[in-house]
This record gives C-alpha cells, sequence and structure tokens, in this order.
C-alpha cells in the first residue's frame, strides 16, 4: 500500500520550503527549493514533484522516484504572490468607482503623517493607489442605516462603465458611501459593469469588507481589485497541476480552497508570515509555553509576531507597504533584516544593513554569482557561525568571495574583517530586536515574560545575541526550523471572517439588532462552509465584538458569547471590553458610565472547519552524551577572537543531551551558533531550548 501524504509548501523570496507528512506513519519529510521569483508557479510545482518523490523518513532527500506509491491527500501552500505585488508597488490599470461628491476620498485619506508633525513641513504625500483621473463617480446616496436618500444613477453608472471599458481598465474596486448597511447600490453597479464592461475584473466593498471608515474600505477594495487578476491566474495554474485538493493560507490564520480564494484574494496578503506563526503557537503549545514570541527569519525579511495562550494576536490595523488593510489578520510586523539583507556604507560615513534584501539571485556574495553584493549571510559565512555549504550540501558558499567583498567594505570603514562582520551581525540583531519590541512592548506587553521561538532558514542564527539584548527568559527552537513555515501550513484550520457595523450605544442597544447581525454572519459563514465540505456537525462559529468608549475614535475587540443574545450577554462583553481596555491602555471607566459611555460598533463572526493537525511523537531520552553528535571542529569568531569550536549535527541529538557554548550545531535547514555563556538541551519532541548557561 502505498503512502498518502499531506504536503505544506511555503514560497518565500529566497527559498520554497515543503514539508510532507504521512498520515499512516506520522512521519515528516522536509525539503527546500530555490524560489523562483520570475515564475512562482515553477517553484511551486518543483517542489511538489521534489517531496512526492522523497523516500520514506528522507530529509531534505532527493531519492528514487515514489510517484506511484504516493498518494497526496491534501495541499496546503503559503504563497507572496499577492504580497509581492504590493510591496513592489505593481498596480497598472485599476480604476475606482465611488459616490457622486465623494471622488477625492483616496487623495484626502487620513490626516496622519508618519514619524509625527515634526515630519508635516517634509513629508510628501505618497501616490494614491488610484491616481485621481481614473475615479468616476455614480449618483446615489444612503444614510448610515442603509435608508436610500436618493436613487442609484444607472445612466451614470453606465457612463462610468463605459469610460472604463474605452481606457482599456480591467481591474475596478467599487465603494459606495454606507455600503456596509445596504448593498443594493454596489450590486447594482456590479450589473452594470457586466453589462457595460463585461471583461473587467471587479471588487465591491460590500463583499471584501463591509465595514465603516470609507478611506480604509476603498482602500483595502482596491487592494483585493488590483492583485485579483495575477492571483486567479497563479491560483488556476498550480490548481490545475497540483495532485490532491489545494488550499491557501489566509492572512486570518486559516486556509481556504483555492476555488474560493480566487474570490477574495486580498485575504492572501500575509499568507507566508501566518503560515510560520501559527507553525510556532503549535511547537509551543506542545512543549508547554502557552505563550511567546515567534521570530521567522527568512532570505529577505524577518517576521516577528506574538502568541497568548496559544492563539497569535490578530489585528485588522494592518497594512501591506503604503497600503491600509483592515481585513482581519495575524498581528505580524516585518523588518527588512534577512539572510539576504544588504550591508552597505551611508553618504555619512556609517554602517547600514538592510532594509534592501540581494535576494535569490544574485544572493549574497557566498553565492558566487555575479552581481552579488555584502550581505548578512556572508557576515555569517565569513565568521564561521555557519558551514560552507546550505541545504546540506546542495548549495555550495563561496567564503573567499564574501571575505573579499567583506575585506573591501571594511577598508572603507577603517575597520577590520572581523569587526566590520560583527558589526553587520550586530545592527541586524538590533533591527529584529526593534521589531519585537515593536509588538510587545508597544502593545502593553513585557517582553521579558515571553520565550522566544525562533525558525526559518536564518532565524536561530541571532537567538544567543536577541536573548542578552532583550532579555528573553529562553529561545525554543524547533526540529527543522528551517521547514516551520511550511509545517504550520499542516496544523490549521479552514476560517473565513464576516463583519458588520452597526454603531449603537450600550444604554440604548438593541438586543434584537444585535441578534440578528450575529444570525446573519453566521448564516454566511455557514453557507461558505458547506462549499467547502464540512457537515453541520463540525462546523464551529467564534463571536468577536469591537467596543469602544464614546468620543473615541478606535475600538478594542473582545470575544461575545455563544448562545442567546439577552441581558446577560450584553453585560459579559462590556465587562471583557473594560478588562481589555485596562489590560491595554491601564485605564478604564467600569464606574463611571454616566460621563463615559460603551459603544458598540463592529459585529464579527469567524467560520472555522476542523482539518486534522499533525501529531507530534514524543522521543524517549537518550544518554545524555551530546559527543555522538560530534562531527568535528572548525575556527568561528564570537566576537572575541577565533576560537576552535566544536560542531555538531542535530539530527543525532537525543533528548536531554546539553550542549555548552560555544558550539554550532548544524542541520540540513538551518544553523545554531551557540555564543560562550549559554547552553542548548533536547526537549523531548526534538526541539533545542537555548538558556544563559
Amino acid at each position: 500500500m502505498g503512502r498518502r501524504l499531506r504536503i505544506g509548501i511555503d514560497t518565500g523570496g529566497t527559498f520554497t520550503d515543503v514539508v510532507a507528512l504521512d498520515e499512516d506513519t506520522g512521519e515528516i519529510v522536509t525539503t527546500k527549493t530555490p524560489s523562483t521569483p520570475s515564475d512562482p508557479a515553477e517553484g511551486f510545482l518543483t517542489a511538489v514533484a521534489k517531496v512526492s518523490a522523497a523516500p520514506e523518513g528522507a530529509d531534505g532527500g532527493d531519492g528514487p522516484a515514489d510517484q506511484e506509491g504516493a498518494t497526496v491527500t491534501g495541499l496546503s501552500h503559503g504563497t507572496t504572490v499577492a504580497t509581492n505585488r504590493l510591496l513592489e508597488d505593481r498596480i497598472e490599470d485599476l480604476g475606482f468607482i465611488t459616490t457622486e461628491g465623494f471622488g477625492f476620498v483616496l487623495e484626502i485619506a487620513r490626516q496622519s503623517v508618519p514619524d509625527g508633525y515634526g515630519n508635516s513641513y517634509f513629508w510628501v504625500k505618497p501616490p494614491r493607489i488610484v491616481p485621481v483621473h481614473r475615479v468616476r463617480t455614480v449618483g446615489g446616496r444612503l444614510d448610515h442605516t442603509g435608508a436610500e436618500l436618493w436613487p442609484f444613477d444607472e445612466e451614470g453608472a453606465a457612463e462610468a462603465a463605459r469610460w472604463f471599458r474605452d481606457e482599456g481598465i480591467g481591474a475596478i474596486g467599487v465603494c459606495f458611501l454606507h455600503s456596509y448597511a445596504d448593498p443594493s447600490h454596489e450590486l447594482a453597479m456590479r450589473e452594470v459593469l457586466r453589462r457595460e464592461h463585461p471583461g473587467a475584473v471587479v471588487s465591491l466593498s460590500c463583499e471584501v469588507l463591509r465595514e465603516y471608515r470609507e478611506y480604509e474600505r476603498s482602500v483595502t477594495t482596491l487592494v483585493d481589485a488590483a492583485v485579483k487578476p495575477v492571483m486567479s491566474r497563479y491560483l488556476s495554474r498550480i490548481a490545475g497541476q497540483a495532485p490532491g485538493r489545494l488550499h491557501v493560507m489566509k492572512s486570518n490564520g486559516g486556509v481556504l480552497s483555492a476555488e474560493e480564494v480566487a474570490h477574495q484574494p486580498i485575504t492572501t496578503v500575509l499568507s507566508g508570515p501566518a503560515a510560520g506563526a501559527l507553525g510556532a503557537a503549535f511547537v509551543a503549545a506542545r512543549t508547554g509555553r502557552g505563550s511567546a514570541v515567534t521570530l521567522d527569519g527568512g532570505g529577505t525579511s524577518t517576521d516577528v509576531a506574538v502568541i497568548l495562550d496559544g492563539e497569535p494576536t490578530l489585528t485588522t490595523e494592518g497594512s501591506i507597504g503604503r497600503h491600509p488593510v483592515k481585513i482581519p489578520m495575524i498581528d505580524i510586523v516585518t523588518v527588512g533584516a534577512g539572510g539576504g539583507s544588504v550591508a552597505w556604507v551611508s553618504p555619512e560615513g556609517t554602517l547600514k544593513v538592510g532594509p534592501r534584501s540581494a535576494g535569490a539571485d544574485p544572493g549574497p556574495l557566498c553565492y558566487g554569482r555575479p552581481g552579488g553584493e555584502p550581505a548578512v549571510t556572508d557576515a555569517h559565512a565569513v565568521l564561521g557561525r555557519i558551514p560552507p555549504h546550505l541545504l546540506g550540501g546542495e548549495i555550495p558558499l563561496d567564503v573567499d568571495a564574501a571575505r573579499t567583498g567583506l575585506a573591501a567594505l571594511a577598508e572603507r570603514l577603517g575597520l577590520t574583517l572581523e569587526r566590520t562582520a560583527t558589526g553587520i551581525l550586530e545592527i541586524s540583531a538590533w533591527n529584529q530586536a526593534n521589531a519585537i519590541r515593536q509588538i510587545t512592548v508597544k502593545r502593553g506587553l513585557d517582553v521579558r515574560d515571553y520565550p522566544l521561538v525562533a525558525f526559518g532558514g536564518s532565524g536561530p542564527l541571532l537567538a544567543c545575541r536577541l536573548l542578552d539584548v532583550l532579555g528573553l527568559p529562553a529561545a525554543v527552537i524547533p526540529e527543522n526550523p528551517g521547514n516551520l513555515s511550511a509545517f504550520g501550513l499542516l496544523t490549521v484550520d479552514v476560517k473565513n471572517d464576516y463583519v458588520r457595523t452597526r454603531v449603537m450605544r450600550d444604554t440604548e442597544l438593541d438586543l434584537a439588532a444585535v441578534a440578528e447581525a450575529f444570525t446573519g454572519l453566521e448564516g454566511e459563514a455557514a453557507a461558505a462552509l458547506e462549499r467547502e465540505g464540512f457537515a453541520p456537525e463540525r462546523r464551529r462559529f467564534v463571536r468577536t465584538a469591537d467596543l469602544r468608549y464614546y468620543g473615541q475614535a478606535f475600538e478594542v475587540r473582545v470575544p461575545a458569547p455563544t448562545g442567546e443574545v439577552s441581558e446577560a450577554f450584553r453585560t459579559e462583553v462590556v465587562r471583557r471590553f473594560h478588562d481589555a481596555h485596562e489590560a491595554l491602555y491601564g485605564y478604564c471607566y467600569r464606574d463611571d458610565a454616566a460621563r463615559h459611555p460603551v459603544e458598540w460598533v463592529n459585529y464579527r463572526v469567524s467560520g472555522i472547519g476542523p482539518l486534522d493537525r499533525p501529531q507530534l511523537k514524543e522521543r524517549p531520552p537518550g544518554d545524555k552524551d551530546p559527543g555522538r553528535a560530534r562531527t568535528g571542529t572548525r575556527e568561528v569568531h564570537f566576537g572575541d577572537g577565533w576560537a576552535p569550536t566544536p560542531v555538531y549535527e542535530r539530527e543525532r541529538l537525543a533528548p536531554g543531551d546539553v550542549i555548552e557554548g560555544p558550539a554550532v550545531v548544524q542541520e540540513f535547514g538551518s544553523t545554531l551558533p551557540l555564543h560562550p555563556g549559554f547552553r542548548a538541551e533536547m526537549d523531548g519532541f526534538g526541539n533545542l531550548v537555548v538558556t544563559r548557561a
């Protein structure tokens, strides 16, 4: 009987990571292939073929083809296609239709200025996602309750549709004022576009984000329209050639079938980083750590997130590049501090690292390709902290080329080669530390209370330094850390989010209206789960509500109980809001409802369809002698000079083994340089737990 495989594939900027789970034996096979930015589908299909052909029990193998015996029962994919489209500002042929009199909603935007109002004299407003000459307005108006003030102007709508058709603009976003309360005008606009401009790809705000605040709703809708054509082409290509049913990772921490995602591509804008955070949450929970800080170090950037009580924190205040995106997404801070981040000298003569990356091609100098630039990976290679080859020998490193390039950089700075390389790593570590502070301290969390889960190809490389800089209690390096994002794709459920806005004072709350909102949202969620093949008894619904104090401009989201919407329901939600507000901001008005009444704003439902998750097997302890894993020594520089340093192969370590620094622990997809004064112990699940000695 052949193998039955569930495969997770995470496409990054440098490598495509793959994990295959044998559903019968629980064995896990991991491998990597170089990403193909010019044609992401090529890298995806190569990864599927490679892992399907790997022999049983292999990690990173290219074993004999086993296609006849392997059946792919499921395929989950984290993609950066939509993200890269936005970050690189490759937005063309995009138009916008909005309510008459509001054609400048994108130009007005919000009054906030980056870096504070002291910067307002120098700040130049960036280009809008749609220039004003590609905006058309249509008559018709609703109020905030959804009542029609004057009717939809079908003749004006047809004129706007014909203008876009004649101009060759094929992607259009539609956002009418207050369409979150009544979508009828937007639905009528779509029918006009189908008739007058049938080739257009259309996104409606009532389907993308049924929530108030017209500027954010407009931009979110336009982002969806901008990435819809390229995502549709990409998904249709890989879904047509991929074995098994294809699920795509969403930014909210769930997956959805490729057919459904093609209709809501904006939900994938943080697809890859979300999978890593979920994989880290799975690992942390299995090791008894319900809360942690996660660090996903890749070739281009580093993504950090926070896990609280086993779940990554969520936000609707995210952005991709310069575009605010209000869809629910895992709260992730990204910093340009990956293995490929370029080291350069500023006009003032100071050393800088990132955010620009050398990418997968040409890559760092040690890749030995023409056009390479000195990068973080070169500094690790020159200091001996990584082996002279990557991926088990698949990618040899030209350490001499890295040394030559960094020597030239050192000469410009007036420093030694070692001091320059150490400085590059120190700057990169502080860049990562600042990102961690941003997602913890700025959200009212004490970073010293949380262990670090470091993964990704470059994630463990600076783990020891981050423990020092931030005062973290420990760092957990999962097994196969370079493939944890791909593994995370196998640990998630199908999930869709739905929202409605209706602003009401708590003292005047219409419980029937709240019940109607939640019932309607749960009906939409149930219909989506039915399309995904989930029977009624397997569907789960999670309610949340956004509340604020009267006069505030932003809300705090809190869980809402299931069941009947009653006076007890209202009391419990308000209590949770007071508690959450106090935890976030240090105060609340629990006992002053007369002067500071509570307002209910948004009502949300997440529809969840559970998928089977991997079962990690705890290993028996070894003999506590890590010497069996030692493969030799090499000269390594940890900041205090060169010293012969023992090198260990991680796959030979057993639970209970303890390694004292200085040391280097190597494996197929990553490396852990263990600095002097630190120790690493392997736990029963194969994780290395790093602490100060």
